[in-house]
Order: C-alpha cells, then structure tokens, then sequence
C-alpha cells in the first residue's frame, strides 16, 4: 500500500506540475510574442542567453545537489539536521553569485552600451535574484517531501503571473529601459515566490492541519539553522551523498547549459543569432518543459521512496521492485510516444508556427531548420529524462562516484562536440550535439537499468517497444504532413494553409485512435494515475 500511495502522490505532483508549466510556456509564449515587437532580438539574446545562464547556474550549482539528497529521506528523518544542511545552500549562492558576476564583467564580451544599456545592472539583478530565490530552498523541499503539491503550484504561478505582467507594462510605458526592465521583473519573481512559501509556512505549521499530516516542525524557529546538542549539526550521511551530487552537478549543468556556455564564452553567435535561437529552443521545448520534466521531478521522488538506493533487486520487497518496474514501463511508453508525436508533426509545422508567432523574422531563414532539428531532440530527451530519473534514484553513493567520471568525460565532448558542429552547421549544430550527447546519456541508463533488473522478472524496458500498426500509422503521417507542407505552406495563401492544418489535424486524430486500440495498459496507466485521484491534500 505504501507504493500505491508513493505512485498516486507521484502522480497528482505531476499532474499539478504539468498544469503549472502549461500556464509557464503559455504566458511565456506571449509575452515573448509581445515583446518582440517592442524589443530588439539582440536584448533578447542578452538577457534570455547571457543573464538567464548567470541566473540558472547560480541556482543550479547551489541547490541541485542537496536536492537530489535531501527529496530522498522519508517525512520521519531528523530534520533539524536537514534544514541545517539545506540552509549551506544560501551562502554557497553567494560565493557563486559573487564569483560568476565577476566573470560575467570582466571575461566574457561587454555588450555594445549604446545597443544594449545597463548591462552591468542586469548582471547584478539577476544575481541576486538567484540568492533570493535560494532563501526559500528548505521550504521547497519540506514541502515536496511532505506531499503540498499546490503549494509549488500557487508559488510559482503568482510569481511568473508577476514577473510577466511587470515586463508587458514596462516593455510598453518605458521601453527604453531596456535591462532595467527584465531585472526588476527577475527580481520580483524571485521575491514573490520567496514570499508565498515564507507566509503558508507561518500559516501552516502549529495547525491542526499539520498535526494531522504530522509535520515534523512545532515552530517557525524550526525553519531557521540551530545548534544542535549532543548530535551533529548536520546529517552526515546525508553530507556525504550531497558532495557525491554536486560533483556531477558541475558535469549536469555543463550538458544541460552547454551551447548557452559556449555562445557566452566563445561568441559562436552573435546577440541576435542568440535571440533567435533562443526564441526558437523556447518554441521547441514547450511539451518539453510542462510535461517532461514534471514527469521526471515527481517520478524521482517515488523511486527514491519506494525503492532502497543501492540494494539490488533480490534484497528490496518484490511488491516495491514490480510496482517500480511497471511504472517505469508505462512512462517510458508515454514519453515516447509523445516525443515521436512532436517529431513526426514537428518536421511539417515548424515553418508555419515560426510565422504566425513571430513573422518573417523567425520563419525565414534558420528559423525553421532549428526547430525541425529540436522536434527531433524532443523524443531523445523524453526518453532520457525518464530513464535518468530512475538511475539517479537506485544508485549507491559509490555508483554515483563513478558517474561522476563519466559526466566529465561527456562534458568535454559536448563541450568540443557544440564548438565543432557550430562552426559547421551554424546554430544547428548546437541541437546536434545535444543529439549525441543525449544519446550516450540513455545509452548508459539504458545499460543500468538492464543490470538492475536481470535478476528480476520484470522487463520494463519493454516500454520502448512500439506495436506495429502504430509505426506504420506514424510513418503514414509524417508522409501526408511531408507533402502537405511542400505544397500548401507557407506562402501559398491562408485558405492552403487552413488545409494544411486541417490534414495534420486529422492524422494526429488517428495517431491517437491508434494509441487508445493499440496500447491499452497505458490508456488504463494514463486514466487511473493522472486524470482521477483522491481530492484530499494540503
């Protein structure tokens, strides 16, 4: 019973999350839409290439690590302990903050001042922005590991409705601002969310709602660093599995940032290609980032809870090992299934979304081959997300280790891999060395999860395998959606174009007749553990 309320808390974090991140991409959406035609594309470059990588690092190399530990612990640990350990997060923000705000001042290209204004301003905000951001970190983990999945949810969505609303009325009153505008809507993003989970945990501790979810803390003070007696200050254990994270965190953040890195450090690209490849990554990696991800944070969580990290299957409760097995199985279908969707449209729509979001600028030139190159990245992080999901939760703290290496090793091949293909293929090249780098990654986790399970009889790699007539249903819309675009988009006129939205319309409806016939344990998976489940929460 403990799995099946593991796999339903799983699933209702992703079913909130994914409606968060719908609203995210969605409001982003359009105030990138908006702001297009207020502001230039090289500011765009700036600050959503150059400042968003000094924000994400920042906060990424802070916190990711302790993350990564401290989501695995179950609701009856020492969490005086913890939050100590957690709260190392804010002073190690600062010293990144400081460090990389001076890199980004001093060795990397000044953008033209007369272009693009305040740059050293937009430096400082956003860096601050990130260590703000890290003052809430203890409440975010208390709250994911004791279930509040709204609170995420409320958090965030106050905090982005926030920060668009500041930018479309400051791209259109003072446009002139320039940087000045994205940093202040940085920073009240950054402080609405620090204030909402601040307030509901002065609401929420001492209640009779805590008590009844048991709430390890009595107090306020509890969610303050303390001195500890006749223990120590922090959790050994726990210290020693988070140092073994932030080592692969550097290698992570270098895969996951890496072509962002190198258009910062090597100007592979100037501000304007940036803004555009940007605008366009952005585009692409929508499904991505609303459903991918939410997919692949909740499902850690339920890994990590129901399956003991570092024991191999014959010493792990069988029930927990084939529950983890099937759910395994089942996400890795649906995201499959959904990456090969976005790839086989993607190819045909590219074009005419470039144009209706962002006119000629985005859908002539490389507009459109970058995003036909992202759809085909889509499927491979799909996949990668949810086999990586699983590794980093079994792994022993020595398996962790020796990852460690590897990570390095892909590191600098992407690194090298980015560099070379950029100057070969232009932006492109960036996606294929995603490619790559992404494929080595699943062909690793794809390895481990093998070896996990030899000893076991369930085969959750089976959910890459895909039924014959759905392959063929794929193949047959890809071809329709291949010719409609060559001759009715995208300078054939409006009522060709309505046919070809109307063609691709219609095969995705039977792409998804198709999965519902052919695919039955998802359909169930999908109707049971995303779309209905217990009210009862917060």
């Amino acid at each position: 019973m403990r799995s099946q309320e593991m796999l339903r808390s799983a699933a209702r974090q992703t079913s909130y999350t994914a409606g968060l991140q719908v609203l995210f991409r969605v409001l982003t959406f359009v105030l990138n839409a908006y702001t297009l035609r207020y502001v230039s594309k090289e500011t765009i470059g700036v600050v959503n290439v150059r400042l968003m990588l000094l924000y994400s690092t920042v906060v990424f190399l802070a916190r990711e690590a302790f993350r990564k530990a401290c989501l695995n612990v179950g609701v009856d640990q020492k969490w005086a302990q913890i939050i100590n350990l957690l709260w190392l997060t804010v002073p190690l923000g600062i010293l990144w903050a400081l460090l990389l705000g001076w890199i980004w001042l001093q060795l990397v290209t000044i953008p033209d001042p007369v272009l693009i204004p305040h740059y050293e301003v937009g430096v400082v905000a956003f860096g601050v922005s990130a260590v703000v951001e890290l003052l809430s970190e203890p409440l975010w983990v208390l709250a994911q590991v004791h279930m509040l999945v709204r609170l995420k949810m409320i958090a965030e969505s106050l905090a982005v409705a926030a920060k668009c609303i500041l930018t479309v009325v400051c791209v259109t009153v003072v446009p002139h601002w320039g940087l000045y505008v994205f940093s202040l809507a940085q920073l009240l993003y950054s402080s609405c969310l620090l204030a909402c989970y601040v307030l509901y945990f002065v609401k929420f501790i001492g209640s009779q709602e805590a008590q009844r979810k048991s709430f390890p803390l009595s107090t306020v003070s509890d969610l303050l660093p303390k001195c500890l007696h006749h223990q120590p200050v922090i959790d050994p254990r726990l210290a020693t599995l988070t140092w073994s994270f932030y080592k692969q965190s550097f290698f992570k953040q270098i895969l996951t940032e890496g072509e962002r890195y190198v258009m910062t450090f090597l100007n592979a690209l100037n501000f304007g290609d940036q803004g555009v490849y940007d605008i366009v990554n952005n585009l692409g990696s929508l499904v991505a980032r609303f459903l991918f991800l939410p997919i692949e944070e909740s499902f850690y969580i339920f890994f990590a809870k129901v399956l003991e990290r570092g024991k191999d299957v014959g010493h792990q409760k069988q029930e927990d090992v084939s529950m983890a097995a099937t759910v395994l199985e089942m996400l890795l279908k649906l995201v499959l299934l959904i990456g090969l969707t976005i790839t086989v449209f993607g190819y045909s729509y590219s074009q005419l979304a470039l144009d209706i979001y962002g006119g000629s600028m985005l859908s002539s030139g490389l507009g459109p081959s970058l995003l036909r190159s992202y759809c085909a990245y889509v499927l491979l992080l799909a996949v990668n997300g949810v086999t990586e999901c699983f590794t980093f939760a079994a792994m022993s703290k020595e398996e962790v280790d020796r990852y460690n290496f590897m990570m390095l090793a892909l590191s600098l091949t992407f690194l090298g891999l980015s560099y070379c293909l950029t100057w070969w293929q232009g932006a492109v090249g960036f996606i294929l060395a995603n490619c790559l780098n992404m494929g080595l990654r699943i062909a690793h986790s794809l390895q481990y999860i093998s070896r996990y399970f030899r000893l076991s009889e369930s085969r959750p790699l089976a959910g890459l395998q895909l039924p014959g007539p759905l392959l063929l249903v794929y193949l047959g819309s890809g071809t329709v959606t291949a010719l409609s675009q060559a001759t009715l988009c995208c300078e054939k006129g409006l009522m060709p174009q309505l046919v070809h939205v109307l063609l691709g319309t219609v095969c995705l409806i039977i792409v998804f007749i198709t999965v519902f016939f052919t695919e039955p344990k998802l359909v169930q998976f999908i109707r049971t553990q995303f779309l209905f489940w217990d009210k009862k929460e917060m």
